[in-house]
């Protein structure tokens, strides 16, 4: 051979701690006998590993998510918009994520989920917490949805999330302190109920727009929010399509209509106004 192949790395000179002092460690530190032990297959199936992983890894980042989101609606109200906008950034990056995980699953066949499916029982994503109270509180308020975590150790938590204002609730806010005016029904309303367009916040939002000099900070904030909710469309889109692709029109394990329930979800607005700004500049 004219140049030498290394095969392995040489770590001789390398000043590695191979006994940590305190007795922490990466895997202490991450818990990781907790996490990686936290697979209980309900059958002898090899693709219910990859079905349950696949659930578990997106509850880790929709708890991410929740984290973020709430450090940013932290910031607005104090009017601390830039922390605010990275958080927010940060928020669509991790759905990216999530959307990648159904391209992940789709690699299971109807076949291969079939032949575990049975053992699921009524368990189902729709009895999510942590996906209802992020969809709470960027604003999709259905008193009905926390029916299903009644009684539920998660229950206080997804109650909270319906009750308070929204991201959206905190963005007009911040847009009234800011001298826009606005009103009290958008203001001042029953953040536990569905959020209604408004006129005046349309005009509100489309001022920002034809002015983004003296609006900066408004304006980027607007534009983050759409940047996150476009990633939230997506991820609901390769969810629909991946149920589509292995079990077609079969009701879900949760006793939705599975697809035909999926597709109702891609017509929901978090930010309305910031789409239909749109075509009135």
């Amino acid at each position: 051979m004219s140049e030498p192949i290394q095969t392995s790395v040489d770590v001789s000179d390398e000043d590695i701690h191979w006994s940590p002092e305190g007795g922490l460690t990466y895997g202490s530190y991450l818990r990781l006998d907790s996490i990686l032990n936290a697979q209980g297959p309900r059958s002898a199936e090899h693709d219910e590993m990859l079905f349950i992983i696949i659930h578990q890894a997106s509850e880790l980042w929709l708890k991410l998510c929740i984290h973020e989101l709430e450090g940013a609606v932290a910031h607005i109200r104090k009017d601390e918009v830039g922390p605010a906008l990275k958080m927010l950034s940060r928020i669509a990056r991790i759905q990216e994520q999530l959307t990648q995980s159904w391209s992940v699953l789709a690699t299971m066949t109807p076949n291969d989920y079939l032949k575990f499916r049975a053992t699921l029982g009524q368990s189902s994503g729709f009895q999510s917490h942590q996906y209802r109270i992020l969809e709470y509180r960027l604003g999709n308020k259905n008193a009905a949805m926390a029916r299903i975590h009644a009684g539920s150790p998660a229950e206080a938590a997804v109650t909270a999330a319906l009750n308070a204002p929204s991201l959206y609730d905190e963005a007009l806010a911040l847009m009234a302190r800011q001298g826009f005016d606005l009103p009290d029904s958008v203001l001042k309303r029953d953040f536990a109920k569905a959020y209604k367009p408004s006129d005046a916040v349309e005009a509100a939002w489309k001022r920002v727009y034809e002015d983004t000099e003296t609006h900066w900070k408004l304006y980027d904030l607007a534009e983050k929010l759409v940047d996150l909710e476009q990633k939230f469309q997506l991820w609901r889109f390769s969810h629909m399509k991946t149920v589509e692709r292995i079990i077609g029109y079969r009701r879900g394990t949760g006793g939705t209509g599975g697809v035909s329930y999926l597709v109702k979800a891609l017509e929901l607005r978090f930010f309305p106004e910031l789409w239909t700004v749109r075509t009135s500049l």
